[in-house]
């Protein structure tokens, strides 16, 4: 069965399709929520009340539109609001930006040192407002404008936070 079916069969609220449809993104979903969130336990919530949505609104799919992305936007907004009310988070709209000088390049001696693992490990222990920018940038492939928009910042505060987040992974 193709995207297109499985749409329709999901729209005429086919509990098969549906399943089908979860059990081939689930994992991918589960990902982007918990790369946000930072809990398990929140992710896996985040998800399953994403899907049920989802599935409620599945009318309003727009034919051009790939069904993962569409779901994906559905769990990154859950993931963001979760944060929101979570943490109450104020961010900091900075209107001037300061550009520092381009850091030196460093050198790995022994690349094999850094893992995934320890790449994740390093994104977590960032601020907040820096570890959101950097995984809605560099690993949603988001742009600065989208950004900018899911988080009601002004694109010049995102471009900012994010030149921060990234010096400090560095």
């Amino acid at each position: 069965m193709n995207e297109r079916e499985l749409i329709q069969k999901c729209k005429e609220n086919d509990y098969s399709a549906q399943l089908t449809v979860y059990k081939s993104y689930k994992d991918m979903m589960y990902n982007v929520s918990i790369r946000i969130v930072k809990i398990r336990d929140e992710a896996e919530d985040i998800v399953q009340e994403s899907f049920i949505k989802g599935f409620e609104k599945i009318g309003q799919l727009k034919e051009d539109m790939s069904l993962g992305a569409w779901l994906k936007r559905i769990v990154i907004n859950a993931s963001l609001d979760h944060v929101r009310k979570q943490k109450k988070r104020i961010w900091i709209d900075e209107e001037k930006v300061f550009v520092k000088e381009e850091a030196e390049e460093i050198e790995i001696d022994e690349p094999e040192m850094i893992t995934a693992d320890r790449i994740k490990e390093c994104i977590n222990s960032l601020k907040e407002k820096y570890r959101i920018i950097l995984v809605l940038y560099l690993i949603e492939d988001y742009n600065h404008r989208e950004i900018s928009e899911l988080l009601q910042l002004k694109e010049s505060t995102v471009r900012n936070q994010y030149k921060r987040g990234k010096d400090e992974l560095m």
